[in-house]
């Protein structure tokens, strides 16, 4: 995997059901749109309509919920075929879920579930990874997901282990600066730590999203505005890996599509601020040492 070999969609927002009439209505001026897969593995009807309306004018990624990467169940082939016709049709820039479980045993519990971080577990998921490949006939890209508990039998730090699994499957990485935020401050370490480790050529997308803040701990809910931390942390990230494609997500008490593109173009201007400041940079990134963004540790939050 090669991140060049990847198009550089430049900064979107989620394509989510109460924003299909204005989208397609008036085409707003956003550079791309991320679906859901799930909502449009269907045989037709209206969300069929509105993608294939979308697609006509903006470029698309498909991002999963039910892949269920790292689960010790066998992978779901037909999910897998469906997924892969889905792709056929609308040519998305790349597929990605999340570094997780969904459920075992044939059961879905809806939730995106961790994994402990050993080398057994980094095998397990990269040579899945390598199989839904295969099946997709695309390379995907993998999610961190934000968690609330750990596993005792982890070796390793959550970074260390997705940077593992990335370079073992030869896939790429969806960084989710929300969920490294929640979980630094959920499990005590230092979110700047997780930025600067992280293999820059493997880094082809960014998710920015809101979260609740519950007192002793956050709950990445994807319905409050982005906070300041999350900001300052993906200004740390553009400064490190260059030219990487943003997208915000907000699922839940979701405001006007207007809301969602003033957020994605202030991710735009953050990131135009860093190219001016350090000159115009190519997609292999920059140095984490000229970031100048104040540290984001576990215990710092307003």
């Amino acid at each position: 995997m090669k991140r060049a070999d990847f198009p550089s969609l430049g900064f979107g927002v989620g394509l989510r059901r109460p924003h299909y009439k204005r989208i397609v209505e008036t085409h707003p001026k956003i550079d791309w749109f991320e679906v859901i897969s799930e909502n449009f593995m269907v045989e037709g009807g209206h969300a069929l309509e509105v993608l294939e309306a979308v697609r006509e004018h903006y470029p698309i990624a498909m991002h999963g919920v039910s892949m269920s990467i790292g689960s010790a169940d066998p992978l779901n082939r037909s999910y897998l075929r469906q997924l892969r016709d889905l792709a056929r049709r609308f040519e998305p820039a790349w597929i990605s879920d999340h570094l997780c479980w969904t459920g075992v045993g044939g059961r879905n519990l809806h939730d995106l579930l961790p994994l402990p971080y050993t080398e057994e577990a980094i095998h397990h998921v990269a040579a899945r990874i390598r199989r839904v490949q295969e099946t997709l006939e695309r390379p995907m890209l993998i999610e961190n997901v934000s968690s609330y508990i750990a596993f005792v039998d982890s070796t390793m730090t959550e970074w260390e282990f997705i940077s593992a699994i990335a370079e073992e499957a030869d896939c790429g990485i969806l960084l989710d600066i929300n969920n490294i935020f929640v979980s630094a401050f959920n499990h005590r370490f230092d979110a700047n730590d997780y930025i600067d480790s992280v293999p820059v050529e493997r880094v082809v997308q960014y998710h920015l999203a809101g979260h609740s803040d519950h007192g002793t701990y956050l709950l990445d809910t994807h319905d409050h505005p982005i906070r300041e931390e999350v900001w300052a942390l993906y200004e740390r990230a553009a400064r490190r890996f260059g030219e990487v494609a943003t997208l915000v997500e907000w699922d839940d008490n979701i405001p006007e599509f207007a809301v969602l593109a003033e957020a994605s173009e202030r991710a735009r201007g953050i990131f135009n601020k860093v190219t001016i400041e350090h000159g115009s940079r190519s997609r292999d990134g920059g140095s984490p040492e000229a970031t100048g963004t104040p540290a984001l540790s576990a215990s710092h939050r307003a």
